[in-house]
């Protein structure tokens, strides 16, 4: 252990004075063996293996988890990008650490990153110098694991990240088209940190700090397991426990896999969850419940570590990240998400509870955003995973504490959610004012079902303003919202409210817009393919938004992911709220007409229905952008 750790605000300026890489790289997490013996370490208390480059930023999470265990006094390594090919010295190079080796994917699920919803292999990475591709294996967090397992048998792994959270049950695997079991079972790792990392992480590092053997570390929150089936649970009184199918009944029966995921789906929404025992073959994968939701003042505490806000300088010849381009100058001001689209895995990761920081901390951190090199006034981000939900929360938190509904705003709006945007649009005013900032623009999706009183009765003179300050103050260019579809049936089942709100939501935009003088426009996301959606509700879409001057050039085609009820209905094929069979779009040649009916606008566009040749797009020559492209790794929120 170390006996203290680096001021932030000295560690912060320090940097931008050095004037030499060696003294710059200082600052940084150690990242190889010089620099770990340039702090005179006989070993790292914790090694951590990265499928992403080293950014030191507070919105990649290898570098937060870093920073926790550096704050909470102990010596942390990170090793990003190992190469898993050749010889494994990247595996070897650090040694063994004293107490655990940490590995994580990196910012987003692997496979998501490298491959499209048709599962070609992509030409890039966001995550990577240059955006090469090719950098980290499919699925890192089980290749890395078995590799430190083979060279380090006695050294536990502790896995973590979206993708190990995401995983950490019985889950359909769309790029394999199988049902896998737990990512504990296939990894072979000791230890599952799920959701966002910093509670479980500190509680780790306390109870191995006061002597407590890591085959003890049984019944920390939201950590998972596994035990074998003739032990018995680790005792903890106070939880309650589901039992699961199993994974061999489950791959037997889709109706008992359904009955694990609305069990799953249930506790991942509750702030007072059960623990989920799952037995897999001769084991029992346990998943314990999470901590609570962490409160401004340990939201605060994760974001004021000592960061640098750049990429580690050993990439300094190798090309930009993009992922980090980005968001650079964006600052993340609250985590979590109530919405519950059914497509969405951020409630089941970062939790449906928001946790919002201090207006302090906010302004402290652009302060430094300010000194960045490059900076010049200008804010990209101000918001989260979903820009407007800032600081709403229960009226009555003991009511929030016995819910489990997977959204707080569909099929209505709570009566007992907060949803004032008062906070939110005098944060805005306040970064605005800042001397320095010429303008803070919201880049994060707006829930728009927040603003009108036709869907959220609490919607008032508040909401009006906000949305106002927003067009005129906040938006470069392009609002982005998203609708996803114009189908009722299609977005009943992604829990999304009806099409209408969009088009009033373009009537005020528009208003707004002339009464300002402002040439702006509104940027509807759109997904294709998605469980019940046929060819004849993308061609109903492509015909609404044609005759609103909308050319949807911000489109996904539909890519299940795991633990996702969209990714659920996809594999079996059935509404589990309902039992109804569902319409699903599987095969590749399905999936690409679909989404093609967003282009009928472009040069030599076919449509897919009616087999002409489009007149229109004859004098359009607009190309696709944004399609097939995963949104999540140009807006990396801290999914760690």
């Amino acid at each position: 252990m170390i006996s203290e750790t680096k001021q932030q605000d000295s560690n912060f300026q320090y940097f931008y004075k050095m004037n030499t890489e060696s003294e710059i790289r200082k600052g940084f997490l150690p990242s190889s063996k010089k620099e770990v013996e340039d702090l005179e370490w006989d070993q790292p208390d914790v090694i951590i293996f990265s499928g992403d480059a080293y950014v030191d930023h507070p919105s990649f999470g290898p570098s937060v988890i870093g920073r926790v265990i550096e704050n909470e006094g102990f010596r942390v390594a990170i090793v990003p990008q190992p190469n898993w090919k050749d010889d494994l010295r990247d595996f070897k190079k650090l040694g063994k650490p004293k107490y655990f080796f940490g590995v994580t994917a990196g910012n987003m699920d692997s496979m998501v990153n490298h491959y499209t919803a048709a599962r070609r292999l992509r030409s890039d990475d966001a995550y990577t110098p240059g955006g090469v591709a090719g950098f980290r294996p499919d699925y890192p967090s089980i290749v890395y694991t078995k590799i430190l397992k083979q060279l380090f048998p006695e050294i536990p792994v502790v896995i973590g990240g979206i993708e190990a959270s995401m995983r950490r049950l019985t889950h359909y695997d769309y790029w394999k088209d199988a049902l896998e079991p737990s990512i504990l079972i296939s990894s072979g790792a000791d230890m599952l940190i799920y959701g966002m990392g910093e509670q479980p992480i500190r509680e780790i590092m306390r109870l191995l700090a006061k002597g407590v053997p890591f085959s003890s570390l049984k019944t920390v929150p939201q950590t998972a397991l596994v035990i074998k089936k003739e032990d018995h649970l680790p005792l903890q009184k106070l939880w309650k426990d589901e039992i699961l199918n199993s994974y061999e009944k489950c791959l037997a029966d889709k109706k008992l896999f359904t009955g694990n995921f609305v069990v799953f789906e249930k506790e991942s929404n509750k702030t007072e969850a059960a623990r989920l025992i799952e037995p897999s073959g001769n084991s029992m994968v346990v998943i314990n419940p999470p901590f609570p939701p962490m409160d401004e003042k340990d939201a605060d505490r994760s974001y004021d570590l000592p960061y640098m806000y750049m990429p580690h300088p050993r990439y300094n010849k190798k090309g930009a990240i993009p992922a980090y381009e980005m968001i650079k100058f964006s600052v993340n001001i609250h985590r979590g998400c109530f919405g519950g689209c059914s497509f969405c895995a951020i409630a089941a990761h970062q939790g449906k509870q928001i946790v919002s920081r201090s207006e302090n901390s906010i302004l402290n951190e652009i302060e430094k955003i300010m000194q960045l090199p490059g900076f010049k006034g200008y804010l990209s981000d101000l918001g989260g995973p979903s820009a407007n939900m800032f600081r709403m929360k229960g009226k009555n938190m003991e009511m929030c504490h016995k819910c489990s509904r997977p959204s707080c705003i569909w099929p209505g709006v709570c009566p007992n959610l907060d949803t004032s945007h008062r906070e939110l649009t005098e944060l805005y005013k306040k970064v605005n004012a800042m001397n320095g900032i010429k303008k803070a623009f919201i880049g994060s999706g707006i829930r728009y079902d927040l603003l009108f009183p036709e869907w959220n009765k609490n919607a008032g003179r508040a909401e009006s303003d906000y949305l106002d300050e927003l067009i005129k103050n906040h938006v470069s260019g392009r609002l982005k919202v998203a609708p996803e579809h114009t189908s009722h049936f299609v977005l009943s089942l992604m829990r999304k409210p009806p099409f209408e709100l969009f088009r009033k939501l373009k009537i005020r935009f528009d208003a707004i817009k002339r009464r300002e003088g402002l040439n702006y426009e509104i940027i509807p996301y759109f997904i294709s393919s998605h469980p019940g959606c046929t060819d004849k509700d993308m061609q109903e879409l492509a015909d609404e938004v044609r005759s609103m001057g909308i050319k949807p050039d911000q489109v996904q085609d539909f890519t299940p992911t795991p633990m996702t009820l969209s990714t659920l209905i996809y594999y079996t094929g059935f509404d589990p709220n309902t039992g109804k069979k569902v319409f699903v779009a599987r095969k590749i040649e399905e999936k690409r007409r679909q989404k093609d009916f967003f282009f009928w606008y472009e040069t030599g566009h076919r449509s897919p229905v009616a087999g002409h040749w489009k007149e229109e797009a004859k004098h359009s020559g607009k190309k696709k952008t944004g399609v097939n492209k995963p949104r999540l790794p140009y807006k990396p929120k801290n999914q760690f």
